[in-house]
């Protein structure tokens, strides 16, 4: 079951970054781009096929992939009026990707060339595989809380206690001075699903516990569900000291110990179910988790001081910190294989389905970094240049022409040296000193 569920989430991975490079392939293709390869993967090519201008394949590496467009540099403006002898290494860096990729366009084929498009159709173009990843994860997302739902305390009872314990004694067994609970003296049992108190309907844990405090200790008919039928029975509850709980938590006075008030009390307990959610609880799961992703990437290098700590010094693995695709494929086969009844395959979907959702979630964020060669930095290149243009229009003045995005290359070069140090950093802390989901 580790395996599969590894296996899982590295085929939902492969299909997130096919889908990636198709949210760039349409668009491109439809503004008339020409477009050479769609490959999913890096390395030598596994398998491929040509099909009109396009070879679409999968590489040897799972581990990203690519649509390579003609044209994604434009030419240099004024290449006679270069200075001799500019040939430093980032020099010959830049000129060597400007002449690569114009020996992409062959003669008569400039007007399908990256560069040559218009800005809002460059950024289109590159804006669209991020989007994709977007909404691969609402869908991941509207799947899991619509159709499987989410834990939470449900009014179906999960436990019915035998007596009335005073509150702070230890735990022990009933004894024959102790006082019968009320809900044991009704009648109630564990698995009955509580569907009104005292006339008012209720939905969930929260409710059905506001009415029983708002209720007093009046005797009151109570309507459950039991083996498929609805039945009535009477509770009347007992105003006994129990701690004062808001938002959830235990209200401490100064000494540190829970303030108690006369509260209503029935000893019962809820169970945890899976709770379906409506369409309008989505954008606030996703917006959360967009806003999380983003306070990751800003503190990425702080964390990664972190996680070098841990792995190769006396530091602590941080369990909420970041982890990589080691660290994924063993969450994955964690929530696949851990031994526990009351952890059914239904869960166990929905929080895989959850992972993919995150995983999305953060090649969309990780890619509109503005920096070459992520999506983000052509965008910044197509939006520069916009911007240029437009205020040579309004100063009367030449058009400024494309922008240079070639002269990012070193940036690009670093960026890539920089995200590979930091996959093997990850990997070797997740080897060494991973993060479990069962601690």
């Amino acid at each position: 079951m580790f395996v599969l569920g590894v296996l899982v989430v590295l085929v939902g991975v492969l299909l997130s970054i096919a889908l990636h490079e198709v949210g760039h392939l349409v668009p491109a293709k439809k503004f008339g781009i020409k477009v050479t390869q769609y490959m999913v993967g890096f390395g030598p090519t596994v398998w491929s096929r040509r099909r009109g201008d396009t070879e679409y394949g999968l590489k040897a590496i799972p581990l990203g992939g690519y649509v390579r467009m003609i044209g994604m540099f434009p030419p240099v403006a004024n290449a006679s009026r270069r200075r001799p002898g500019t040939t430093s290494v980032l020099a010959t860096i830049v000129d060597d990707a400007r002449s690569a990729s114009g020996a992409e366009v062959a003669p008569g084929e400039e007007h399908r060339a990256f560069y040559s498009q218009s800005v809002p159709k460059r950024v289109v173009v590159m804006l669209a595989g991020p989007t994709m990843n977007f909404l691969i994860a609402v869908v991941l997302i509207a799947v899991v809380l619509m159709g499987f739902g989410v834990p939470r305390l449900t009014s179906t009872l999960g436990n019915v206690t035998t007596c009335v314990i005073p509150f702070g004694e230890p735990e022990r067994d009933c004894g024959p001075a102790d006082q019968v609970a009320p809900g044991n003296a009704a009648g109630l049992e564990p698995g009955d699903t509580v569907l009104s108190w005292g006339g008012q309907a209720v939905a969930d844990w929260d409710e059905l516990s506001s009415v029983i405090r708002a209720g007093g200790s009046g005797t009151v008919d109570v309507v459950v569900e039991r083996d498929g039928q609805e039945l009535t029975v009477q509770v009347t509850p007992l105003v006994t000291d129990r701690p004062v709980v808001v938002n959830g938590e235990v209200v401490l006075d100064d000494a540190g110990k829970p303030v108690l008030e006369p509260t209503p009390y029935v000893g019962i307990g809820p169970s945890i179910g899976q709770v379906r959610q409506p369409a309008s609880a989505v954008p606030g799961v996703v917006g959360q988790m967009v806003s999380q992703t983003v306070g990751v990437v800003l503190s990425l290098p702080q964390r990664m001081v972190s996680v070098v700590d841990a792995a190769f010094g006396d530091g602590e693995r941080d369990p909420t910190g970041v982890v990589g695709l080691v660290g994924v494929g063993r969450f994955a086969g964690e929530i696949a294989s851990v031994d526990s009844d009351q952890y059914s395959v239904a869960s166990r979907i929905a929080d895989l389905l959850a992972l993919l959702a995150a995983l999305n979630v953060a090649l969309f964020v990780f890619n509109l970094i503005p920096l070459v060669p992520l999506d983000g930095g052509h965008v910044a290149g197509a939006l520069w240049e916009g911007l240029r243009r437009r205020i040579a229009y309004l100063r009367r003045r030449p058009d400024p022409g494309p922008v240079d995005v070639a002269k990012a290359m070193p940036i690009a070069y670093a960026v890539v040296v920089l995200m590979l140090g930091m996959g093997l950093v990850l990997a070797y802390a997740d080897i060494v000193r991973p993060i479990t989901l069962t601690g």
